[in-house]
């Protein structure tokens, strides 16, 4: 029976230097998240930049919903998988990192495809309910993540697709000493969504581990 490797810092270096190559602008991001501290882990991780490239890519997915933005990595990835008509609305509640997200999205020309709307995500979300949309990437506050999964479902044409990032929560979720109000709110996400009948679903160790659900 096979098993999941260890990767060392040493072999995700290898996984890097051998995948999808990232665009400069792309690396840009990562460097000045680099320079932010405790924050930087807002970011994802290279190997989820690929991942959701290739997803775009194989899915023919066109239009994009994405909640939480920080400085623009998950969106700058998403946007250059779709094609040159395609489009992506991201939502984020902090103005200053929207702003260094935008330059970035610019230096790259990429902008075009992306608009942005600073405000709670869950006021817009239900500003925008008649929209519809072939992929939903949540990566926001974890507190609202099951709102956000359900409105998202509502959101997404038939056999779309719903990403959620964080969900195995550095590990914690499977550590019953902790119990903090992040870790319960992923625990009873992921509870819910293995049980949910409205989707197919697949968790995935990618960085912090990502849940895709399919809506069937």
């Amino acid at each position: 029976m096979g098993a999941n490797l260890d990767i060392t810092e040493k072999l995700q270096n290898y996984i890097n230097d051998f995948g999808l190559i990232l665009h400069p602008v792309q690396r840009e991001i990562i460097d000045y998240n680099k320079t932010l501290g405790d924050i930087k882990r807002m970011q994802i991780d290279p190997t989820q930049c690929h991942f959701l490239h290739l997803i775009i890519k194989i899915s023919n997915i066109k239009n994009v919903l994405e909640i939480g933005t920080f400085t623009g990595l998950s969106a700058l990835s998403i946007s250059l998988a779709l094609p040159d008509e395609g489009k992506l609305i991201a939502l984020d509640k902090n103005e200053e990192t929207n702003k260094i997200a935008l330059n970035f999205f610019k230096k790259a020309n990429q902008d075009h495809k992306i608009k942005t709307i600073i405000k709670p995500a869950l006021e817009t979300l239900m500003s925008i309910r008649n929209e519809k949309f072939d992929l939903v990437f949540i990566d926001a506050d974890k507190m609202n993540y099951k709102k956000y999964y359900e409105i998202s479902l509502d959101l997404l044409n038939k056999e779309g697709l719903v990403i959620i990032d964080n969900v195995l929560w550095h590990g914690e979720v499977v550590n019953k000493d902790i119990n903090d109000k992040f870790t319960k709110s992923i625990r009873d996400l992921n509870d819910f969504i293995s049980k949910d009948k409205r989707i197919e679903k697949v968790m995935v160790p990618f960085g912090d581990g990502m849940t895709v659900c399919r809506k069937v």
